[in-house]
């Protein structure tokens, strides 16, 4: 059997430099400072400051951006951690996105109030600058320059969600610009951003779809998206030396009912090819539509083969081959079908 031995728990000048001179109560009485020596300390003229309810900067001076920003997770977390990387409290919205360097949002400096979100059973309040929101769901964490922050897409759901409840939208303080700038910016950065798909969700969970700038600018960016991908699309059409398929054609019946709109399809061969169906659209209604007429498709003997743009970046050779052998399978039995072309 084996043991661990616990580390030691850093002192006061170990600590005060991983959190930038920020400690809360408990964490100097921890270490053995009385509260009487804080008292005396923050007085008028002394050399520590109290920023925010039994959080306090060991130094004198105006705090710096990224002080504030551990004072108001200091502040949440209430219970004494050693660093800022914990769960139940995560900076977010717009504080947040400054942090992690978005220039669609005002940069650090400029953040006047931070939030932090925290687990809806928390008994806290706002305070200063901090203004606390809840969640039923637990919150998950990133860390970004030692402080624990809340994922991009949460972050710009609640920073969404924010101006919506300020009533921004309504006043136009927030031009179409810029939402558009920073859903595309969520999803342009990488790893160190969000996919589409976590946006989406994020949106959708924030109640953020009704909005009409917010839908307006999702709008855009998944067209923007699908359109990406189909071109990479027609790129291995052409690698595959297979034949030009029709792009979003409407298919109906001889009796003129309905079918769908496939976003590739070999009429030759009865093969549709449908991308990122489930990012097409972001209510349930406009899903089961979209869904109804794959079923539709699938039942009338039209081969549909599904495509998501990770997999088209990420193994082009493989999607490229499987449309290969969709279309040299063909369809079963394909019922003759009307097709115009958009």
């Amino acid at each position: 059997m084996s043991y661990q031995i616990p580390s030691p728990a850093p002192s006061l000048q170990e600590l005060a430099r991983r959190q930038q001179n920020v400690i809360t109560a408990s964490q100097l009485r921890a270490r053995g400072v009385p509260a009487r020596v804080v008292t005396e300390h923050c007085r008028r003229g002394g050399p520590w400051q109290r920023l925010l309810p039994r959080v306090y900067l060991l130094q004198d001076g105006v705090p710096t951006p990224e002080q504030r920003m551990w004072a108001a997770l200091l502040y949440a977390a209430q219970d004494g951690c050693e660093t800022g990387r914990r769960e139940g409290a995560v900076i977010t919205g717009s504080a947040a996105l400054a942090l992690y360097g978005f220039t669609s949002v005002p940069r650090l400096p400029a953040v006047t109030e931070v939030d932090v979100l925290v687990p809806r059973q928390r008994r806290l309040k706002d305070a200063g600058e901090v203004r606390i929101r809840r969640t039923g769901r637990a919150p998950q964490a990133r860390s970004v320059h030692g402080l624990a922050c809340a994922p991009v897409a949460r972050a710009v759901a609640d920073a969404l969600r924010e101006w919506a409840a300020e009533g921004a939208f309504e006043l136009g303080l927030v031009p179409p610009a810029l939402v558009r700038a920073l859903l595309t910016e969520a999803v342009g950065r990488g790893e160190s951003g969000c996919t589409v798909a976590e946006l989406v969700a994020e949106l959708g969970e924030a109640g953020l779809l009704a909005e009409e700038r917010v839908r307006a600018a999702l709008d855009e960016l998944l067209a923007a998206e699908r359109e990406s991908v189909l071109d990479r699309l027609g790129e291995l059409v052409d690698e595959w030396l297979l034949p030009v398929p029709l792009t979003g054609p409407e298919l109906r019946m001889r009796g003129g009912t309905y079918v769908a709109v496939p976003d590739l399809y070999w009429p030759e061969a009865g093969v549709a090819v449908e991308v990122d169906s489930e990012l097409r659209c972001v209510s349930e209604g406009e899903a089961a539509w979209v869904r109804a007429g794959q079923h539709r498709m699938e039942y009338l003997g039209i081969r549909v083969v599904y495509v998501s743009g990770a997999r088209v970046a990420a193994d082009p050779d493989a999607v490229g081959g499987e449309l290969r052998e969709a279309f040299r399978a063909g369809g079963a039995d394909v019922v003759e079908l009307l097709v115009t072309e958009r």
